[in-house]
């Protein structure tokens, strides 16, 4: 009879903890606000406009399809931004992706200080390249060789480089709203900032860099196939989740169907996972949907926040990279031992259990919590996740392709943004951009987020 009621007394006391729980989840409370100003970003922002284009070094910063002056940052950590007005956000931006375990982690920081010491640039062979090359290799199930740069685009200029050479063919198809960096024969009817700031293709580039970049809808095998029934094509090049047009997420049937059409007509399969790789699984999007490419570009969270990007695939395929084979590439601070210092303790802290069971738990509640508040409030709104990455979008749904992405209200998620920076949110300032989760964010970090949407939902 005591065990019994011991029993009873357990499950009593779990029941009242978890009521509890699910009632503060539930519990909206208002959301108590400092103002937020805003001058000395702009008197800086006044400055930079006379000093680089558009004030900026990357142009979707400028906030320019949300309105109004972008923040100057001063510092971060964690999961949070303070910009030098002082105001502190809680950042769903992380640098665009690399700060997976948030900002400034003390632990890849002092590994970086520690190799500082001796040294920040080689321009020579290190073991930190070794080290790094076996982690990215074991993890990621297509790469059996790598070769380090120090961007995504100059990874993926490199990658179409090596592509063209192995297959002897010229042409390339990527899909509508995909971004592979701003090489001239990737800005044909590409999503992030070319999408954000409503450029069809860029000025400069000639007609001649374009001719043989084919161009087929996400999540549309047809398309694709249209094209290799007519055409010699080298590579078949996608985002396997696109974040940069807004966030789309394909079938299984569209990846799979990508590598049997690429088998049968002779072409390669490149998945661009700079901005997937290490984030939305450990292996990267080709580990969680369980679809194998042929050559893969990586950047972001492998270099823990220092510049760095890397293209690997099969050994047959890389051997052909000078100078091993004929094709050439390479990169002054390429494999620098800071950027591999970095990546190596990043890495080590995302093989943890649970670490990506944890991210995407955190992006589900995001979204899900975002979609409930936003549609309750009347909105036509959808989004989705995967793993470490997410994305909203103010259309009715569901979104596929870039097609569907371009319905989205742009002028209601540009009154979004701006009503959730001021209370301290920081978000991508553009609805063709994904946003970030890290495992430095809290539950409460999320909570006080969907507080302060349920706010910003009723006034826009």
């Amino acid at each position: 009879m005591v065990r019994i009621q011991h029993v009873i007394s357990v499950l009593v006391t779990i029941s009242s903890a978890f009521t509890l729980s699910s009632h503060r989840a539930t519990v909206r409370q208002p959301v108590q606000l400092k103002t937020y100003t805003y001058e000395a970003s702009a008197s800086i922002m006044s400055e930079a406009r006379g000093l680089m284009p558009g004030g900026v070094s990357s142009p979707v910063r400028a906030f320019k399809s949300v309105g109004g002056d972008p923040v100057v940052f001063d510092k971060v950590k964690g999961a949070y931004a303070y910009d030098v007005d002082s105001n502190k956000y809680i950042d769903f931006v992380l640098s665009w992706g690399p700060a997976i375990l948030g900002h400034a982690d003390d632990t890849v920081l002092a590994a970086i200080y520690a190799t500082m010491q001796k040294g920040t640039s080689f321009g020579a062979p290190s073991a930190l390249e070794n080290l790094l090359a076996k982690e990215v290799i074991a993890a990621v199930p297509s790469v059996e060789m790598v070769r380090f740069t120090n961007s995504g685009t100059e990874a993926c200029m490199g990658m179409l480089r090596l592509c063209r050479a192995f297959t002897n063919r010229e042409s390339i198809i990527k899909f509508e709203g995909c971004y592979h960096g701003h090489a001239d024969s990737f800005l044909v009817q590409a999503g992030s900032g070319v999408a954000t700031l409503g450029l069809p293709d860029s000025p400069g580039v000639p007609a001649s860099s374009t001719k043989a970049t084919l161009c087929a809808q996400y999540n549309d095998l047809a398309s694709v196939e249209a094209l290799l029934k007519t055409t010699d094509v080298a590579a078949v090049i996608l985002e396997p989740v696109v974040g940069n047009a807004g966030f789309i997420k394909p079938t299984k049937e569209f990846l799979q169907g990508l590598r049997d059409l690429c088998d049968q007509y002779g072409a390669l399969l490149v998945f661009d996972e700079v901005m997937t790789g290490f984030r939305v699984a450990y292996g990267g999007a080709q580990a969680y949907f369980g679809v194998i490419p042929d050559v893969t570009t990586l950047g972001k969270v492998i270099g823990g926040g220092l510049p760095v990007g890397a293209f690997g695939g099969r050994r047959d395929i890389m051997e052909m990279v000078a100078p091993q084979g004929p094709m050439y590439q390479a990169g002054t601070l390429s494999g620098n031992p800071l950027a591999m210092t970095a990546g190596l303790e990043t890495l080590k802290k995302l093989r943890e259990p649970g670490v990506y069971e944890a991210l995407e738990h955190k992006s589900k509640i995001l979204i899900e919590g975002l979609l409930e508040r936003g549609k309750a409030a009347g909105h036509d709104i959808c989004g989705g996740y995967a793993g470490g990455m997410f994305g909203i979008n103010f259309g009715i749904g569901p979104v596929n392709n870039f097609v569907d992405a371009q319905k989205a209200d742009l002028n209601k998620f540009a009154r979004w943004h701006k009503e959730m920076l001021c209370r301290g949110v920081y978000l991508a300032p553009s609805q063709y951009e994904a946003g970030f989760m890290s495992t430095a964010h809290t539950e409460e970090d999320i909570e006080k987020t969907l507080r302060i949407a349920e706010e910003v939902f009723a006034i826009i």
